[in-house]
């Protein structure tokens, strides 16, 4: 049994040239010009200091399937088909960010909503899901938010995640045939991630797929939640429970 996240492999693997498969799945786009103002961008994407910023403020809202005003692009940011992103009003990107929105049939994969904020050395990563992040959130450093196999990751308004979390959904592989190798057995859907407004998770959590975390809850830092947790619990340990409720 296959999956479609398996397709970037496919794609690698079979027959035609190293440009159009660099198209296929970095630039998204099999124009010519596009590919063209890709390659301008991503070398203003290393320009250091206010000279770098000023020049991605000007060319790279161009890239994306849309961009608001005010949005900021620190250096070093990579992307991957940027037509598959849509940015709202003062998002701000800082350096080192991954943004990969492969998806072979959507093409509003990843969504940062206003006043958003991502900092350094964050990797959103796309296969065939989306992740849609709210007004006013912010992630910190080194975080990774990995959604695959339409199993998607919806985060809402004013949600404070910690440094160096992990957000997985859809990355549970089947095991249970002993005689084919697990990354052949495919993707088993566990109905991707929600974290309603007002979440605050603490540095190093793990949030995985098939989780909702309802509105005004918390996750201590190091906790892995594994199950739902409900509107204003504060939840701690591995697997997380919940430990006492706001009042």
């Amino acid at each position: 049994m296959t999956t479609k996240s398996n397709k970037t492999h496919n794609v690698l693997s079979e027959k035609g040239s190293a440009l159009s498969k660099y198209q296929h799945i970095i630039v998204g786009d099999d124009s010519w010009l596009y590919l063209f103002y890709f390659e301008f961008c991503a070398l203003l994407g290393k320009f250091p200091g206010a000279l770098g910023i000023l020049l991605r403020k000007l060319f790279w809202p161009r890239l994306f399937g849309s961009c608001g005003k005010g949005v900021m692009f620190a250096e070093n940011i990579v992307l991957r088909q940027p037509k598959n992103i849509h940015l709202g009003n003062n998002v701000i990107i800082s350096e080192f960010c991954v943004l990969d929105a492969r998806h072979d049939d959507e093409n509003k994969v990843i969504t940062l909503a206003d006043d958003a904020m991502l900092s350094t050395n964050i990797m959103l990563s796309c296969k065939n899901a989306c992740i849609r992040i709210g007004k006013n959130a912010g992630l910190g450093a080194q975080t990774i938010i990995h959604a695959t196999n339409d199993c998607s990751v919806n985060i809402g308004d004013d949600v404070i995640i910690g440094p160096q979390s992990y957000l997985s959904a859809g990355g549970n592989y089947h095991f249970d045939q002993l005689d084919i190798p697990i990354r052949e057995q495919g993707i088993n859907p566990d109905g991707g991630i929600t974290l309603e407004n007002n979440i605050w998770l603490g540095g190093k959590v793990t949030v995985l797929g098939g989780v909702t975390m309802e509105s005004g809850s918390i996750a201590g830092a190091g906790a892995v939640v594994n199950k739902s947790i409900p509107a204003n619990a504060i939840c701690a340990g591995v697997p997380a429970k919940v430990i006492k409720t706001r009042k």
